[in-house]
């Protein structure tokens, strides 16, 4: 099952963005559970939760990530992994 008629929006089941494409860029000691991610057509990503490949997807557009990506480069999120 994939999207039909084009509309990909914030939080739609990932499962509609179909099986293929999706990628898991990182990984680590965390037991399996990673974000996968997956180039939409449109430029923009999509991200889900690889224990979860049906559940929602997010969807960002590149500028979206460069933002985030800078933020947490800049320390910006530290205080999410602080224990």
């Amino acid at each position: 099952m994939t999207i039909m008629d084009g509309h990909v929006y914030n939080g739609m089941p990932a499962l509609l963005l179909g099986e293929q494409g999706w990628e898991c860029p990182w990984s680590g000691p965390n037991g399996g559970q990673c974000v996968e991610t997956k180039q939409l057509a449109d430029g923009r990503v999509a991200l889900r939760q690889s224990t979860d490949p049906t559940g929602p997807a997010l969807i960002y557009t590149p500028q979206e990530l460069a933002a985030f990506v800078a933020g947490v480069k800049r320390g910006l999120a530290d205080h999410l992994t602080a224990g």
